[in-house]
């Protein structure tokens, strides 16, 4: 191979000029140029990027161009997991999310999306709450916190897993990796965090709540207050658990919510949700689903803009720790059978019918 960046011949995808300079290129892969039309290669890895990608720059005798991602797969490359050069390039929507995703070890400001899509920083955040059911921040945040679980997962360094995360500092990670608990604790399956719980009735059977600093992390319904505290032990088991009747409030929340459709507790409800970017999405759209009614779970993925997940918006359901706050009991199947329910399918029926009935 020659000591110059090659270029591969052209089919669909985000096309370019077939006389693109290499050299030309190469400079917008060193800028990391977002409004390059062009993906690259790297020969000694196997993978293909996005010009704007965070990934280190690779040099420059290894690198291929590629006018479309079906032509770098073609020539036997894969995707890159960090800047998802598969994604559709073409729409406001997407190049937003693009940009959000390849740089995620910086603060990414509104007027900076807004100039890539060429709208006002107003509509750059309505358009992405209202698609992604999260602002652009929180939606990088989401990025950044998912990164973060997987690194640590695999064990190896947390402070290097927290910059590869793209985290720019450990302060950072600690103040917004939304795990719930610090880096470190997350490793160790939660060991030392602090939680605080209590169990009541409902008139759904018994109900546990579990809260950490951040916001209530658990909420499971159960035939007995002993399994409803079994199951909380059984999520958390590394936890400091400590029982707490001031959360009853939560649990009369809770119950409010299915019963009259707001809680009328006076309590601050803020959740601390964990998961990956996806099952936030997935667990937002169930929160915006009203009071009485259901959706199915393709229904549920094309309102996502996303048909093809129905699997996994199915997953994100059964995922769920905080049972009737996201309501996760008003998704049904295609013919309005009801399907699985973590917590039963009895319980299912019941909170429907009582929303059904008190709407």
């Amino acid at each position: 191979m020659s000591g110059k960046p090659q270029i591969a011949g052209a089919s669909g995808g985000c096309s370019i000029s077939p006389a693109i300079d290499p050299e030309t290129a190469w400079r917008q892969v060193l800028a990391r140029d977002t409004k390059a039309a062009f993906l690259y290669a790297v020969t000694t890895t196997g993978v293909f990027c996005r010009p704007s990608c965070t990934s280190r720059r690779p040099l420059r005798a290894n690198v291929l161009f590629f006018r479309s991602a079906d032509e770098a797969r073609a020539a036997g490359f894969r995707p890159c997991k960090r800047c998802k050069p598969t994604t559709v390039c073409g729409s406001p929507l997407e190049k937003i999310r693009a940009h959000i995703e390849a740089n995620l070890d910086r603060p990414v400001p509104l007027a900076e999306l807004g100039r890539l899509a060429g709208l006002s920083p107003f509509t750059v955040q309505r358009l992405f709450k209202q698609r992604l059911g999260a602002s652009p921040l929180q939606y990088q945040r989401a990025l950044r916190a998912g990164n973060l679980r997987n690194a640590l997962k695999q064990g190896g360094s947390v402070t290097n897993a927290i910059y590869e995360a793209g985290f720019g500092s450990s302060s950072r990670a600690y103040e917004g990796a939304a795990l719930g608990m610090t880096p470190l604790r997350f490793a160790q399956g939660g060991r030392g965090e602090q939680i605080g719980y209590t169990t009541a009735r409902s008139p759904f059977g018994w109900l546990v709540v579990g809260s950490t600093a951040r916001g209530l992390c658990w909420l499971a319904l159960a035939a007995t207050s002993a399994e409803a505290e079994a199951s909380l032990r059984q999520e958390f088991p590394l936890a400091a658990l400590r029982r707490d009747p001031s959360l009853a409030g939560l649990v009369d929340a809770a119950v409010a919510t299915v019963a009259q459709g707001n809680p009328d507790s006076g309590h601050e409800l803020a959740l601390d949700l964990r998961g990956t970017a996806f099952q936030l999405r997935v667990w937002q759209a169930l929160r915006s689903i009203p009071r009485g009614e259901t959706r199915s779970y393709s229904q549920l993925a094309r309102d996502l803009g996303n048909p093809k997940a129905t699997r996994a918006v199915a997953r994100a359901c059964a995922l769920n720790r905080v049972s009737v706050l996201v309501p996760c009991h008003r998704v049904v199947g295609v013919s309005g059978s009801l399907t699985g329910y973590r917590w039963g399918i009895e319980r299912k029926r019941q909170l429907l019918e009582l929303e059904r009935n008190e709407t």
